[in-house]
């Protein structure tokens, strides 16, 4: 069997960029479960994934001498609060590996141990935290949003102490980098502009090789890396997706969601939607989303100025200028992609007005936000709109809206067939519900990962009508709704 050819290019740079640490030896390792077709598109031996020395690996109990496990160092302002040193503080980078797709991806372990960067932690992870994360980035991906990805999930044969005693879980997570814009922080707040160079310089020659031919190739590398920002904020919105926690620290360079922590897909619709309990002045909400990406753009450029001109004047414009693109990419984007999910082609300001009037009625009807677009798509068909008519307060609120669509329909030049088409590639039928979620937790804790299982199974396949699993598309019963948030700290 072929063991993971692994490279480490992120261990090559300066010892300033990270730590050498080994995972803690879990004492008894048991799978969860394996992403095969994840395992297969990295190119990696699916016997020797699933064999003894397999499981020790993504349990952090022995690792192939391949391997050359870090921490990365890093920084971040977490919640608008500036934290000069955070880093990895419960993951370990293993090693990369390239894809069937020609690209270097990193392998990562969460919840493996104590590293230089754990402050009072212990570098565990609960068993919750890793099968949210497991279900949320699968279905992410599922959706077409970029994302991480979990390769493996395994319990560790110990406990863990949270706010309760608790199995302990490693999660083995797949990225195209690690690197943060808190990265770039670390190294500017310690006024070492080698490290920021030498950082960008690792960005450019990994992921964005193309900005080498521009006459000012970090100009270039801010604008890409703000344009796939303002791309990944509006496919977000498109889901009624909430990160939860877009801290410095927790955007990446290559425009892939990263760190899911207290994140939700809304049930019903609500603009100023929240999902952490600290969060109470709604700093990331489901409409802050883009001004708080936009704050976090401008903190990495902040540490490129002296990259982008001598002169600091100039290099200010310089940043100005890339940060620029971000407003009419995301705007572009946003209403490109909810024009669709209402069944319309792209037309203009117009179709901007009633999107915005859509999610007004949305918001005042407190309609469920999935349930609303998958509904609308059937109604697109030719099915009757009594399930529609049912999401709102007053049905009647429907009758006026759905009036206002059928015009905007009759301008359009596309036939039923086509439109139905684009509405049912955007428009998911499941999403991972927060009380689903937590649902699988709770059974998994007692032992039981069918729950968890299952709902990774539909989760892949989210734009599929499945009637046998038809109760997983509901929006949850008062009683069900989930009210407390979740980090995997």
């Amino acid at each position: 069997m072929r063991k993971i050819p692994f490279d480490n290019s992120y261990a090559r740079l300066p010892e300033v960029f990270f730590a050498l640490v080994q995972p803690e030896k879990a004492p008894d390792p048991a799978w969860i479960r394996v992403n095969t077709e994840l395992a297969d598109f990295l190119e990696l031996d699916r016997d020797w994934i699933l064999s003894e020395e397999g499981l020790a690996m993504f349990s952090g109990k022995a690792l192939p001498k391949e391997a050359k496990p870090i921490a990365m160092a890093y920084a971040g302002h977490q919640f608008g609060g500036w934290v000069p040193r955070l880093g990895d503080g419960r993951a370990l980078l293993l090693g990369e590996v390239i894809a069937q797709d020609g690209m270097r991806h990193d392998i990562q372990l969460k919840g493996a141990g104590k590293t230089p960067f754990s402050r009072a932690g212990d570098g565990k992870s609960a068993l919750g935290p890793v099968l949210r994360e497991y279900i949320v980035s699968e279905a992410i991906a599922a959706l077409g949003v970029p994302t991480t990805r979990a390769l493996a999930a395994v319990t560790t044969g110990e406990t863990v102490h949270r706010d309760s005693i608790q199995p302990g879980a490693v999660l083995t997570r797949v990225a195209q980098s690690h690197v943060r814009i808190g990265t770039f922080q670390y190294f500017s707040a310690c006024g070492d502009e080698k490290a920021v160079k030498t950082l960008a310089d690792y960005v450019i020659d990994r992921h964005y090789p193309e900005v080498k031919q521009h006459a000012n190739p970090y100009k270039a590398l801010l604008k890409e890396i703000v344009e796939r920002q303002a791309v990944l904020i509006a496919q977000w919105m498109s889901f009624g997706f909430i990160h939860g926690v877009m801290n410095t620290d927790n955007m990446q360079v290559v425009g892939e969601t990263i760190d899911y922590g207290p994140c939700a897909f809304m049930d019903e619709y609500h603009p100023q939607k929240v999902f952490s309990s600290i969060d109470r002045q709604g700093r990331y909400s489901w409409m802050n989303q883009p001004t708080i990406a936009q704050w976090n753009l401008a903190r990495l450029a902040e540490t490129l100025l002296f990259l982008l001109a001598e002169d600091q004047d100039q290099a200010v414009k310089e940043a100005e200028g890339a940060l620029g693109a971000f407003n009419d990419k995301f705007s572009e984007r946003f209403s490109n992609v909810f024009s669709q999910k209402l069944g319309l082609q792209w037309s203009g300001e117009e179709h901007r007005d009633f999107i915005e009037n859509t999610l007004s009625v949305m918001a005042e009807s407190e309609v469920d936000f999935t349930l609303f677009f998958r509904h609308l798509t059937c109604v697109a068909g030719g099915e009757s709109e009594k399930v529609l008519r049912s999401l709102f307060n007053d049905p009647t609120d429907c009758d006026k809206w759905l009036k206002t669509w059928r015009i905007y329909l009759t301008k359009d030049n596309w036939d039923q067939e086509r439109r139905v088409a684009v509405m049912r590639r955007k428009n998911p039928i499941f999403i991972p519900r927060n009380h689903r979620i937590e649902d699988a937790i709770q059974a998994a804790q007692k032992g039981d990962y069918k729950p968890f299982n299952l709902l990774v199974d539909i989760l892949k396949n989210p734009f599929t009508e499945q009637p046998e699993n038809a109760e997983l598309e509901k929006a949850p019963t008062p009683e069900e709704v989930v009210h407390h948030t979740f980090c995997g700290t």
